[in-house]
């Protein structure tokens, strides 16, 4: 077992003897010989325990279990009593989210602050097995087919060569003590469901189950690796991110199979699931402008492009004083100045006006329909949503042109044009300068 265990560690090039790891340990069997395999090949190791106080009594006798095992063996010991049904109350989450949610955060400040090199968890390969049928129960896509990963960032799992019943048989042998939580012997729990009634089936026909889906999580690791990488191709050929947007061509996703699958493979990492992307594949013949939202972007089919940019919802519009200097607005910033000389300015971002022509407060607020305004070097009226419609601009971006006003008349949309009333002439004396900062393009 222990040598197992090195050749895992060696061969996924988990950590080094030199490195202080932080032993995730529950007491329950798997985490207690993760434990003593640490301890027995010489790391550098400390025990970080939780306690959930979920099971009352049980609760308080795994700490003191972890407690009494690190002082025997003379490994500094952390522990942590959250009221976690609390939490999970207050933060509208699962009892089980909630404690996932807990012990993370706490896990990420030990390693910050005790600067330990990796945090070890003992999942083994059966936690795997039960992870991918869950999975596919769920409908996951391919990723969700390779198993829990053996390494995630600072997060290492030590133990995934071995399967349930090595780790039973390494405990008996070496008369190493656990703590049971009786809540998994019961099928309450999805997992559990797996664990107790679908896994024993399974080994029925594979009795070597276990050893059999660890030769096709390797596979289909593989697999993705290439899918990745051809991924990134497409994914420089056809999209373009910046600062504030992304952008597909729409050209792509004709003819092609699978299209919301791809879209889908694109677009989860900004909060959009398949069913929305099979709405938007079907959308595409139709006309531009209609959107799309996840919990924080916005997809906008446009005349060639699908764009995606972080939602704006401007709840207040904001009011600036005389004599103030700086406004927000969302994540957008404006500085007002005077500046050292009377100058017009071409940057986009930056207006300087005629001071005298402006009466404060000024009004700084998404633009809205009917709003209008006199275009630079015109002037007649004109709407803002022509104005927009002239300057060819997309759908998404309207949705967060904003505009600047004084006693109800804009005197600058925000980024695009100023005001004809509002410009410097030869009779200005004074001049304001307003200059948005440049990262909501």
């Amino acid at each position: 077992m222990i040598e197992q265990f090195l050749n895992h560690i060696e061969q996924h090039k988990l950590c080094k003897p030199t490195d202080r790891v932080l032993l995730a340990v529950s007491g329950g069997i798997d985490s207690m010989i993760m434990v003593h395999l640490f301890h027995r090949a010489g790391f550098s190791i400390a025990i970080a325990h939780c306690n959930f106080q979920l099971r009352g009594a049980d609760s308080d006798g795994d700490e003191d279990f972890v407690k009494a095992t690190a002082r025997q063996l003379n490994i500094p010991c952390f522990v942590n009593r959250f009221e976690t049904a609390q939490y999970a109350e207050v933060s509208k989450l699962s009892t089980q989210m909630a404690a996932r949610e807990l012990r993370y955060t706490w896990f990420e400040k030990l390693l910050a602050e005790h600067a330990f090199d990796f945090l070890a968890t003992a999942h083994h390969l059966n936690d795997s097995l039960e992870t991918v049928l869950l999975n596919w129960v769920h409908g996951a896509s391919l990723e969700g087919f390779t198993g829990i990963p053996v390494q995630h960032g600072k997060i290492i799992r030590p133990m995934l060569f071995a399967t349930r019943d090595t780790i039973e048989q390494y405990a008996q042998q070496n008369t190493i003590a656990w703590r049971e939580d009786i809540s998994n012997q019961t099928d309450d729990y999805q997992r559990n469901f797996i664990r107790h009634r679908i896994i024993p089936a399974l080994k029925e026909i594979n009795p070597s189950l276990e050893s059999t889906v660890q030769r096709g999580f390797s596979k289909a690791q593989g697999e993705i690796f290439l899918i990745n990488d051809a991924f990134d191709t497409w994914r420089e050929k056809y999209t373009h991110t910046s600062e504030r947007r992304i952008t597909i061509q729409k050209n792509y996703f004709s003819g092609l199979p699978h299209e919301a699958s791809i879209l889908w493979k694109f677009l989860k990492t900004y909060g959009f699931n398949h069913d929305v992307c099979t709405d938007i594949i079907e959308s595409l013949p139709g006309q531009s402008g209609k959107r799309f939202l996840s919990s924080s972007y916005q997809l906008v089919i446009d005349r060639e492009l699908l764009i995606v940019t972080p939602s704006v919802d401007f709840v207040n519009d904001v009011y600036i004083e005389k004599d103030q200097h700086q406004a927000q607005l969302d994540s957008w910033q404006m500085d007002i100045y005077t500046p050292a000389t009377i100058l017009k300015s071409t940057d986009p971002l930056e207006a300087t006006l005629d001071a005298d022509s402006i009466e404060f407060p000024l009004v700084w607020r998404k633009w809205k329909a009917g709003d209008a305004f006199f275009p630079l070097g015109m002037s007649h009226r004109k709407k803002v949503s022509d104005f927009l419609i002239d300057q060819k601009i997309s759908v998404a971006d309207k949705d967060s042109v904003t505009v600047l006003e004084s006693q109800g008349e804009i005197i600058w949309i925000v980024g695009y044009r100023i005001d004809n009333r509002f410009k410097l002439t030869d009779t200005t004396s004074r001049t304001l300068t307003f200059k948005v900062s440049s990262h909501f393009r």
